[in-house]
């Protein structure tokens, strides 16, 4: 036997030239003669030769420089293999291995004989070749997106051929096979992406494979292909995911929620509407199937959801309505009984169980079956909502603060360790463009001002000595209203958000005072906010925040209670509430009197009234006395102008108004009050000294311990203030001194 012979043994010569031949009939005939061998071999029990054979036809030909070699040593492999039968498997890793090899060969050709070599391999060994799955699993898919259509028809005869016999078997190594889908799902090629796809929905086919076990390995791969450019490869992944979530909604005790929410939130942000879409509606799922196993992920769900409920556009109104599902859900999902303290610590021996008692006669240890597993974090869902309150869509922000009050309305104990971290923000918002915003802050503001979550005071400011109460022997008469330590925070903050934004002020002022007014207690609101004006050093801002507030108590619907308190002082916390006003009120004349007038106070209104003439009149003062006029004149005052038919029994209050109509032009509101003034009774001319009997003494228990005397010097002072603060003294420097003293 020649050198040649023994190097190709047991192939001859002929067959080894057919093999390297061009012309692939020549080699189809060497084929047919090697399977003829091998068949031979193997009635023989001759192994050695068979692997021999295939050693030469892997070494010589496989590997061979000449593609024409190799085609010929993947054609004599696939002989081998048929030749073989079912006792293939036997070789199954010396004639696999050649051929995965040649999958990556830079001719085309080669590529394609070695998919058709491995498809008969495949073919004759079925189950056998599950394990190399992953071998030519990560072949085929790097096939799949081969250039040459040729190749990828081979790959895919082959590809389908290897679905069939995974759908057949019940022994698949799904655990082994996810790292390589994990590996090769962020594939970019769209070819690629569609061979995956396809492998996971035929894998989640088979009733013995349960893929939602592996489901958090490959999700959010899965997610990335469902945003490719390609319609079909969009389609079938949505196709395929639609069938996850049919199977997690069959069956959710199987699913970990937990290891897949947040991929979702991170899609739930994606830029493509499908993939956006899609991601919200799992959630929404997630949230309906696993319950209250979603609130440690609120603040992520909210990240995502929150911004969504935004959008305006038609072609994101899914997304839209699916967003305000999901928060609406995850809202529910949070209970009052979130609110209840979990011992933190067990108690050994007798204290232990006497702590179990006091819990159950509290009825506390039902509600800690479930709520010591899944609590919500309170820190990060702050941090979010504080960080979207000033999102600029104004729906996101409405949606924000209904989770703040119900927050509050909810955990009201839990969530107050927070407020510190939104009340600035809260304030912040009470400049908002939009109503709806603003009412929905106030709502939450005054929640937190009066939730009982927080340490209980008196709605009121420290005092200086100056505003001491001027009521009878100088006592403070107790209010009755109590709130916590932000009410007064929350009024202090107010005052300084008006004092520096007055356009704030002048549009919404009146807007939300009112509607302050309505969620908590008018009188602690008026009392707390005289209080704080009283030592406000801004005079200016201090006497237009003063008839805002005039206005608003004057005019309100809201504060037809308070105005009734007020106008009748039948009690000593009332004339308390009347000296409080009265002195913050000192800021603005007009307002002062319009007070007493409010109050019955028509002597003291006359002594005010003597007082003006010494006061600085601008056009700005005539307009004030202009618009008491016209409230005069108004339902408000009703019981003043029915009053005025008993002239003697009220003198002092025909003459305050006719000290109001001497301090104005002649104008409408000269000619107004004049007519009504002309509408008394003729008796009110009488001179006094010839009058039946001179105007009554106060007849009110309370009010006639006031000390009006104080509260004129009171009135000066803080006028006497404002008059320095308008026209200040000029201070004289040392030499304009000398100067003086020279020229005299």
């Amino acid at each position: 036997m020649s050198a040649s012979e023994k190097e190709f043994a047991p192939l001859s010569l002929s067959t080894v030239r057919a093999l390297n031949d061009k012309l692939y009939e020549k080699r189809k005939v060497a084929a047919l003669e090697i399977e003829k061998m091998v068949k031979e071999f193997s009635t023989a029990s001759n192994s050695a030769q068979i692997q021999q054979l295939i050693k030469v036809l892997t070494d010589e030909f496989a590997v061979s420089n000449n593609p024409h070699s190799r085609k010929g040593g993947l054609i004599g492999l696939a002989a081998c293999a048929i030749a073989l039968g079912k006792e293939s498997s036997m070789y199954l890793d010396q004639l696999i291995d050649p051929v995965l090899a040649c999958f990556s060969d830079p001719d085309s050709r080669v590529r394609y004989y070695a998919c058709e070599a491995l498809y008969n391999i495949v073919k004759v060994a079925r189950g056998a070749v599950l394990g190399r799955f992953n071998d030519i699993f990560d072949g085929l898919s790097k096939l799949a997106a081969d250039p040459d259509p040729n190749v990828k028809n081979g790959s895919e005869l082959l590809d389908r051929l290897l679905k069939d016999i995974v759908s057949e078997s019940t022994s698949f190594d799904l655990a082994s096979f996810m790292p390589l889908l994990r590996e090769r799902i962020y594939t970019k090629n769209q070819f690629a992406r569609q061979f995956l796809v396809s492998w996971v929905t035929v894998l989640d086919s088979v009733p013995d494979i349960n893929m939602l076990v592996y489901l958090p390995e490959f999700l959010d791969g899965l997610f990335h292909i469902l945003a490719d450019p390609s319609r079909e490869v969009r389609r079938m992944c949505e196709s395929a995911l639609g069938e996850f979530l049919k199977g997690i909604k069959k069956s959710p005790s199987s699913v970990n929620f937990s290891n897949m929410v947040n991929i979702l939130i991170v899609h739930c942000q994606a830029q493509d509407e499908l993939l956006q879409l899609t991601a919200i509606m799992w959630l929404k799922e997630f949230i309906l199937l696993a319950g209250r196993a979603m609130l440690p992920f609120a603040a992520g769900i909210l990240t995502a959801v929150l911004p969504c409920v935004a959008y305006e556009d038609h072609r994101r109104k899914n997304i839209k309505d699916t967003a305000i599902a999901v928060n609406n859900s995850l809202l529910r999902l949070i209970t009052t009984e979130d609110d209840l303290v979990v011992p933190t610590s067990p108690v050994e021996g007798e204290d232990k169980d006497q702590d179990k008692e006091k819990e159950r006669e509290k009825g506390f240890l039902s509600s800690f079956s479930y709520k010591d597993k899944v609590e919500l974090e309170l820190a990060p869902v702050v941090d979010v909502l504080t960080r979207h309150l000033l999102h600029e869509s104004m729906l996101t922000r409405i949606a924000v603060l209904r989770w703040i009050y119900n927050l509050h309305i909810k955990i009201p104990n839990k969530i107050f360790r927070h407020v510190d971290e939104l009340f600035p923000v809260l304030l912040k918002t009470l400049s908002d463009k939009a109503d709806e915003v603003i009412l929905l802050d106030l709502e939450v503001l005054a929640e937190i001002a009066s939730s009982p979550a927080g340490q209980r005071v008196r709605p009121a400011v420290e005092k200086s000595s100056s505003s001491q109460s001027l009521a009878t022997g100088g006592e403070q008469a107790p209010t009755g209203v109590m709130m916590n330590t932000y009410f007064t925070k929350f009024m202090v903050s107010l005052i300084k958000l008006f004092s520096t934004d007055k356009e704030l002020l002048e549009n919404r002022g009146s807007f939300i005072v009112r509607q302050l007014c309505l969620l908590l207690n008018a009188e602690a609101i008026f009392r707390a906010l005289a209080e704080i004006l009283l030592d406000e050093e801004d005079l200016r801002f201090a006497a237009i925040m003063v008839q805002t507030l005039n206005s608003i108590l004057l005019t309100s619907t809201e504060l037809f209670e308070l105005r009734t308190q007020l106008k009748d002082l039948k009690t000593k916390e009332s004339c308390d509430l009347f000296c409080c006003l009265y002195q913050s009120w000192c800021h603005n004349p007009v307002a002062t009197v319009s007070l007493c007038l409010l109050t019955q106070n028509y002597r003291h209104s006359c002594d005010l009234l003597q007082l003006f003439g010494d006061l600085e009149v601008t056009v700005e003062f005539l307009t004030e006395i202009d618009k008491l006029v016209q409230l005069i004149e108004s339902p408000i005052f009703t019981y003043l102008r029915l009053q005025l038919l008993d002239a003697q029994q009220n003198a002092y209050l025909i003459k305050a108004l006719y000290g109001l109509l001497m301090l104005l032009p002649q104008s409408r509101a000269f000619d107004t009050l004049r007519h009504r003034l002309d509408c008394l009774p003729a008796s009110h001319l009488i001179p006094q000294h010839q009058s039946v009997q001179a105007p009554p003494p106060e007849q009110r228990e309370h009010v006639a311990r006031i000390n009006f005397h104080q509260l004129i010097q009171h009135f000066q002072h803080v006028q006497a203030k404002h008059r320095t603060a308008k026209h200040p003294r000029p201070r004289h420097t040392e030499s304009t001194a000398s100067a003086i003293q020279l020229a005299n």
